[in-house]
């Protein structure tokens, strides 16, 4: 595991490498964030990316949603993976932001949660990329990320993943700091083939050291 001056290291190269880094997520507010998020589970952003233009000029509030029958809905969304679950869970989710919220997505992570197809991660990424609050989503990138780098155990689960970064990284460096790691995982330090012997951060990983070596 890292200690306090190699996780301040790790925070600051990350930084450098990736000082512009920030969802890649195609939207224009809170509402089309949400559903973008839902649709990207299980899902690349650029396939995401490659069918939200036109879904949100079709479909610009809650109620187009909901209104529209689900055949339609599943219609539009069904080159991406799991579109007749995440289809339903759309319209749920904006039916219970009518009911609940005055058409309005909540800016608290607990109401969030309680919303059809959002979990804590997409929670997170809500609360953080739409409403500025302090957040740490963990996704693929960020969990490989911080296992291979010693952040956190192997064992942990995507909570305990969660939790450990909040302990190890400052408050106000949460959301900049969640964004640079899934930019390391996605660009970087990729699942199938990292970039171990051109890291600045070999030295530090465990995991890039133990690559280099069996190379």
């Amino acid at each position: 595991m890292l200690n306090k001056s190699q996780i301040r290291t790790v925070l600051d190269t990350m930084a450098e490498m990736f000082p512009e880094a920030e969802c890649e997520l195609t939207h224009r507010n809170p509402l089309e964030l949400t559903i973008a998020v839902v649709l990207s589970a299980q899902a690349t952003d650029a396939l995401v990316n490659k069918v939200t233009p036109q879904l949100f000029e079709k479909y610009q509030s809650p109620e187009d949603y909901v209104h529209v029958p689900l055949e339609e809905l599943e219609k539009d969304i069904r080159s991406i993976g799991l579109f007749r679950s995440k289809a339903k869970n759309i319209q749920k989710l904006c039916s219970s932001l009518i009911d609940q919220y005055d058409g309005q997505v909540p800016q608290e992570r607990d109401k969030l949660m309680q919303l059809a197809g959002v979990g804590r991660k997409t929670a997170n990424v809500v609360a953080s990329v739409a409403f500025n609050e302090p957040a740490i989503a963990v996704d693929t990138h960020v969990e490989r990320v911080s296992k291979r780098l010693g952040l956190c155990r192997w064992k942990d689960s995507v909570l305990e993943v969660e939790k450990t970064l909040m302990k190890k990284i400052p408050k106000e460096e949460w959301s900049d700091t969640h964004h640079r790691m899934i930019f390391f995982g996605r660009y970087h330090c990729k699942s199938q083939k990292p970039k171990c012997g051109e890291c600045p951060l070999l030295e530090l990983c465990r995991e890039g050291k133990k690559r280099m070596k069996n190379a």
